[in-house]
């Protein structure tokens, strides 16, 4: 009988989790320090949406997939395509329209020019229905934040402040509850995004060293 053997294939891909986390956390910084009154919302914030914090997250998504790291694959995945729909809901109101547009008609023997206000690709998001789509997104925070257990208390800040943010949102778009409050929760996501910010570069810095530079906080693996 002929001897068998074992082949290994050693994973020699980068670790793709800094980049998804550095993506959402820069965007999601910028992004609040307009929800804390620093500046209005502009194609700053809009660009970094779509391509940083979008398409940046989908890729390192795709990549953790190629890992076998089913957590990550979903939180990059999903955290992308949220950035994407929510320049989408800013967005698609006012793709090909303009303001007004004049028309002419004939009315009993006379011409009537009359400006016809021309819609968007779909309606704007009421405030409702923005708030049920941040609680959903808060629902899905918070029951990813239970997976963080099992990883660092790094991902335990950031999913937990995360999970707060999104439910701190939806509550403004529901019950409009004034500016210092919108502020305040402007800030909030700062702390959540910086988190992020942290997260992702010390994965880098200690695979650099080879030795913990910026701790994560490991927890205990339980069976």
């Amino acid at each position: 009988m002929p001897d068998l053997t074992t082949t290994q294939i050693k994973d020699l891909t980068a670790n793709p989790a800094p980049l998804g986390l550095c993506a959402f956390g820069m965007t999601t910084v910028l992004l609040n320090m307009h929800n804390a009154g620093f500046y209005g919302l502009n194609s700053m914030i809009l660009g970094m949406g779509l391509f940083f914090g979008g398409s940046a997250q989908v890729i390192a998504g795709c990549m953790e997939w190629k890992k076998g790291n089913t957590f990550a694959t979903t939180a990059f995945t999903s955290y992308g395509m949220f950035w994407l729909s929510l320049v989408a809901l800013v967005l698609l109101p006012n793709l090909g329209a303009t303001t007004t547009h004049m028309v002419t008609s004939t009315v009993g023997g006379g011409q009537v020019t009359t400006a016809q206000k021309i819609e968007g690709i779909a309606a704007a998001t009421d405030g409702t229905a923005f708030a049920a789509y941040l609680a959903v997104w808060g629902i899905f925070t918070a029951v990813m934040f239970i997976g963080t257990f099992r990883l660092s208390r790094a991902l335990q800040v950031v999913f937990g402040s995360l999970t707060i943010l999104f439910f701190l949102l939806a509550y403004i778009k529901y019950a409009n509850p004034g500016e210092g409050f919108e502020h305040a929760t402007g800030f909030e996501g700062i702390f959540c995004g910086a988190s992020a910010i942290y997260t992702g570069l010390a994965q880098v810095l200690n695979e650099l060293y080879g030795k913990t530079v910026l701790p994560l906080g490991t927890v205990p693996k339980y069976s």
